[in-house]
This record gives C-alpha cells, structure tokens and sequence, in this order.
C-alpha cells in the first residue's frame, strides 16, 4: 500500500495539505532515511554477494520489482478501482533469505520504478520510499527477535519450523505500511483515522494473509532450490491472471459498458456511502439530468450516431462534475451525479453541468446541439435514503422538462402534481387512440378587404371528467412523453380534411398548423407533410406551418434543412409568437420565412402603450420590406384593428374578429360571405 491516486472516476486524494500533513509527511520521510542509512551501513554486502543463494536473491529482487510495476488491478468497493502490488510476498522472503539490507533495497527499487513509471510527484515519491523503508525495517526486527537471528545478518535459510514467525513479520511490514499511508490519508482529508483504516479492512486482510503466505513459501522453498522457486511462478501468474479477469467482471458489473460511467447498481452504492458520511444538517445532493429529445437524434441520425453522442455527453459530464463527485448513466439518455454538499453546491453543480453542452457537439463534422434538463433533491430535506432521493430527484426531472426550467429543485408540491399529471398523460394517451381530441379554427382576416383568407388550426380536448383540458396543459405533456409527433399527425390530418372539404366549396382559404420545436429537429417532417397533403388533395400553397423563435434557434443547423425541404413542397412557414423569443428579421429571412405573427403581447397594447405601437409598427414595415407575410395576433377590439390597418397590409387574428369554431361553423361563415370564390382566392 502507497500514496497514490490509482483509484478512478472520483476525486484524488490531496498530498499537500494543512500544515500537520507537512509535518508527518517530512518526519516520515526523514525517519526512513535515516533508516535506510543504517540499513546501508549494517548490511553484510560482501557476504550476500558471496552467498551460494545470490541467484535466489536475485530471482525474489526481480519478482518483488515486477509485482510492484505490473500490479493487480482491482475494484474497490464503491470508489472505482484500485491496484494491489504483489511485491509484498517476494520482500518478505527476502527478509528472511537475504536480510534486511536486500530487501530494503529491492522494495525501494521497485516502488521508485512505480514512481517513475507513474509520473509521481518527487515529495510523494520520497514518502513511499521512506514508509516502505521502514516497513521493511519493522518486519526485519520482529523476525529478528522471534528466531534470534542477528538484525543485520546475511544470508540463509528458512526452515519450517521459522515459517510462523516470518508470517508474524510480514503482518507488522503490512500494518505499518497500512498505518503510515492511513495518518497521510486522514490528514488529508481531516477525518478519522479509525474510519480509514476501517475501510475494506476484511478484504484488504484477507488478499494480504493470501500474499504473504505465498511470500512464507517463496522463502521456504527459495532458500532450499532455484528450481523450488521457479516452480512458484506458475501459481503466482495464474492467480494475477484469475484476480485481473475477476476485477474485469466486476468492473463491467458496476459501469455502463457504452461510456464507462458508472451504472444504477454504482450509483447505489455512492449514493448510500455519501449518506453514511454526510452530517445532519446538509447533503449529499443527486442531480439527475436527462437529454432533451435525444429520440430525435436516434430516429433521424441512427443509433451509432447517438451512441457517439452519449460517449461526448458522458466525457463533458466527468470533467464538469465537482471534485470528488462521479458521473453516472442509468440508462438511455439519463445521467446521475451524487455532490458532496447541499442544495446550493448541488444547484451550482447543475448548472455547470448544462453549461458544458453550451458548445455544439461534433459528430463527423456535424455539429448537433444538445440540451438537457436536471432535477435536484438533497438530503435531508428531500429525503434520507437513496431511494427516496432518487424517486425526489426524478420527479424534479419530469417537472423540469414540463415547465421547461432546465434546472428544478424538488418542492413537495411537485409530488402531487406530478401524480395528477401522468394521469393526464395517460388519459392523453387514450383520447389519441379513440380520436377523443377535436380541431377548431380561428379565422385570419384581411384588415384591408376585411376578407377572411385563413384559418389557424387549434386542437381542443374535452376531457370526460376534467371538461376542456387548455393547451398549455396538455401540449407540453405530448412534447416531452413523445407524443408529440401523434398529435401534430392527427391535428395535420383533420385540419388537410377539412381545408379540403372547404375548397370542395370553392373557399381557397389557408390553413395554418403549429409545429412543435421537437419537429424542427426531426428530418422525416417534410415527407410526412408531404404524405399529409397528397392524401387529402390539397395544394401544398395552401398550407401554412407555424413555428416559434426559440425552436429554430434550439437547433438551427437542422432546422434550417427541415425548413428548407418544406419549403420545397410548397408550404409557407410562419414564426409564431414573433417579439417574444431572440432571433432577428435577417436571421429569420436568410432561413427563407414566408409569414410574421407578431405576439399578442404587443398587439393587444398598441392603444395604450406607445413604446409597443412603435414596436409593431416597425416590425410591420421591416417584414413587408423583406417580403414576408404579416400577421398580428390578440386583435381584441375595434380600435385596434383600426390602428393595425392603417400601418399596412396586415391580416389579423383575435377574439374581435373571431373565435375558434369547429369546422361546420367556419364552412357556414363563410357561405355567408357575398364575396365569389375568385375574390375569396
């Protein structure tokens, strides 16, 4: 056992630290060498060198050296993996064959070799050296002093009847290797030296029995025959190979084999560790983060393609996460980390977590963006055990994908409403299979000729129990159970009906459906429209699909290529609720926009308030400047409509010149008109 960091996926364990830690650390270090002086002083070199064993000694030198660079590797419990040295068995026996001036020597030889190969830092280094040094020099004694052999004595033999107390001087080696590394580790991180030595403590006495057993052996035999010995690698070997494929199973047992993370069994065992540990009064916190309508990245781009994506989202996740902290993947597209700390640490956490997705990911020159949403709970308040937080961290999750918070800190409320909405959700399920929702249209009207030219499809759900379910209730349920794409399919088909069955009647007025911001993403929307139009007979011309700010700019690169092959079809795109999100007329005209609805919240206060009169007005003469088609939403009055008119060419829509109505009472609207189907085009 060392100071080192072998173990992986958390924190390492900080060398230079309080002052007390100096102080060990360099009263160790000065300690060993002075024992290392006296070693090198007393030892009888000139008789191991002369020793008809010196080949002995050299094969255990080797070995001792080799186990310590090649070590086995190991899972720790619940902190990752770790490695364990197999030169303990061959020091030993070089404690009792050689003496204690070889085998100082050659653990040291072998634990500077490991520093080397591992890019130790020179103080650690030192430290290792000096606490082997004195291990070595503790077993040395203790065999001394039960056979009665001289401390500083060469070479010879061990016979059977010396074999009990060279496993009594192997355990004092191994104890005051534990205990030195142990006061380093509890004065690193100021905890208390009996919880650290009471980690793994049966497995880690246990595999040290087994090794020096085999290093009581290696010493027996050794000193009788090079050949004895040389017959011990084969059990040695085997049982490096067994112990490395065992730490291999058990590894993939605990990690997600896709990115390496650990998986829910370790996330388990982390989270019940970090209760353990916590104090009464803050912590640990579970932040729990999931993909935002990663399906899409699956069904448009492939499931290698996501697979890679997962793999970038799982690496951004390792280095965000707070130190000491480690990313775990449940499943799918959901992601766990457990914070050492409370609800501030664990919300600071979060949010550098979705700040690491702010670069677009790249994927063979692709650049996708992906986002995220993140439930919080933290113990004690959220819940004491790991499940309780996990059940309180998930259902902050689903509150977060709902009102679109990106980050939400579970509140008791969201327990009951969270029932109250799978509910719903499951009731949404039945109304799509039964056909239950309905289709009704506001009419769009021609301030100039006061004709209505278009209608917006609006989808209504009388619920048996709940009466009229709004829209803002049930529409983000669809969007984030996916759902989405069912609905907009029945809302696209029953509105194509019935602009069919209106154009059957020689009313050619267009008809506009709301797309979801999940659909910009998705690349198989144009031939769906485009199945859509060809089988209710319509002109694609005579549809138009709403869009909102915000869901293009989520990701504009696809976006972009959706808008553009629909456009190709023929339909028209419209930005819906224009003034609310970020985006810029020549953003928007480069994207090849045909039609501006200008947001109801600066339309409805055009009489009262100046500064959204000029608002409307410049983005009225910009638009038409650019082309496009403009129409203002929350027309509730008279006097408005009036304004809107005498700024340009604007078509309205607002409860002032109509509400929604089902399809039978617009046909009837506009039968009623005097106008001829050819002025009605």
């Amino acid at each position: 056992m060392e100071l080192t960091a072998s173990r992986t996926g958390g924190a390492r364990t900080p060398f230079l630290a309080p002052p007390a830690l100096d102080a060990y650390v360099t009263g160790v270090t000065t300690l060993g060498a002075l024992g290392l002086a006296a070693v090198l002083v007393g030892a009888p070199w000139g008789a191991i060198v002369d020793s008809p064993m010196r080949w002995q000694v050299l094969v255990l030198a080797c070995a001792a050296i080799i186990g310590e660079v090649r070590p086995i590797r190991l899972v720790d419990g619940g902190s990752g993996t770790r490695t364990l040295s197999t030169s303990a068995p061959f020091v030993l026996a070089l404690v009792g064959v050689a003496g204690v001036g070889v085998a100082v020597v050659a653990q040291l030889v072998a634990s500077g070799v490991d520093d080397v190969v591992q890019r130790r830092p020179l103080r650690k280094s030192l430290f290792n050296l000096a606490q082997y040094a004195l291990s070595v020099i503790a077993a040395r004694a203790v065999y001394a002093g039960l056979t009665g052999a001289p401390f500083f004595g060469g070479p010879s033999t061990v016979e059977m009847s010396e074999i009990a107390a060279l496993l009594i001087a192997g355990v004092a080696m191994v104890a005051v290797n534990w205990l030195l590394v142990a006061c380093v580790v509890s004065l690193s991180v100021r905890g208390s030296i009996t919880t650290v030595l009471r980690m793994e403590l049966r497995d880690f006495v246990v595999v040290n029995l087994v090794l020096l057993s085999v290093g009581s052996l290696a010493a027996e035999v050794g000193s009788e025959s090079l050949l004895g010995l040389a017959l011990l690698a084969g059990p040695v070997l085997a049982a490096h190979v067994f112990a490395s494929a065992a730490a291999r199973h058990a590894h993939d047992a605990t990690h997600d084999l896709l990115t390496g993370l650990g998986n829910r069994a370790q996330l388990q065992r982390d989270l019940s560790r970090a209760l353990g540990q916590a104090s009464e009064s803050s912590g640990p916190g579970l932040v729990l983060l999931d993909l935002d309508h990663f399906k899409d990245f699956n069904d448009t781009l492939g499931h290698p393609v996501g697979d890679m994506i997962l793999r970038q989202v799982a690496h951004r996740l390792v280095a965000a996460a707070p130190e000491g902290s480690r990313a775990h993947r449940l499943g799918g597209d959901e992601f766990a980390v457990v914070v050492d700390g409370g609800l501030a640490e664990s919300r600071r956490a979060a949010r550098d977590m979705l700040a690491s997705f702010e670069a677009p990911v790249n994927i063979d020159g692709l650049e996708l963006l992906v986002r995220a949403s993140v439930g919080v709970a933290v113990a004690p308040m959220h819940g004491t055990d790991g499940a309780e937080l996990l059940k309180h961290a998930d259902i902050a999750l689903y509150h977060a994908k709902l009102e679109r918070d990106r980050i939400s800190t579970f509140a008791p409320e969201f327990d009951i409403n969270t029932v109250d909405r799978l509910q719903l959700l499951a009731d949404l399920r039945t109304a799509l299979s039964e056909t239950a929702l309905h289709v009704e249209y506001q009419p769009q009207v021609d301030l100039a000729s006061g004709r209505t030219v278009g209608v917006e499809a609006l989808v209504r759900w009388h619920h048996p129990e709940r009466g009229l379910v709004r829209p803002d209730e049930f529409v983000p349920l669809a969007e984030n159970s996916g759902l989405i794409l069912e609905l907009t399919t029945f809302v696209l088909d029953q509105a194509l009906r019935d602009l069919a069955a209106w154009r059957a009647r020689g009313h050619e007025v267009r008809m506009a459906v709301n797309l979801s911001a999940r659909h910009l993403s998705d690349l198989a929307l144009p031939r769906l429209v485009a199945e859509a139009i060809e089988r209710h007979g319509v002109p694609a011309t005579s549809l138009v699909l709403e869009v909102t700010e915000t869901g293009i700019l989520s990701d504009p690169i696809r976006a972009d290529l959706v808008i553009r092959e629909l456009r190709q079809l023929g339909v028209a795109i419209a930005i819906d609720d224009y003034g609310t999100g970020n985006a810029s007329l020549n953003y928007l005209r480069r994207l090849q926009i045909d039609e501006l609805k200008i947001d109801r919240s600066f339309v409805s206060n055009i009489q009262a308030d100046d500064h959204d009169l000029i608002i409307v007005r410049s983005t009225i003469e910009l638009a038409l400047a650019l082309g496009l088609r403009v129409v203002a939403e929350g027309v509730e009055d008279a006097p408005t409509a009036v304004a809107l008119a005498e700024l340009g060419p604007v078509i309205a829509q607002g409860f002032h010149l109509g509400r929604p109505a089902p399809a039978a009472t617009v046909l009837q609207a506009l039968e009623g008109s005097t106008l001829t189907p050819a002025e009605r085009g």
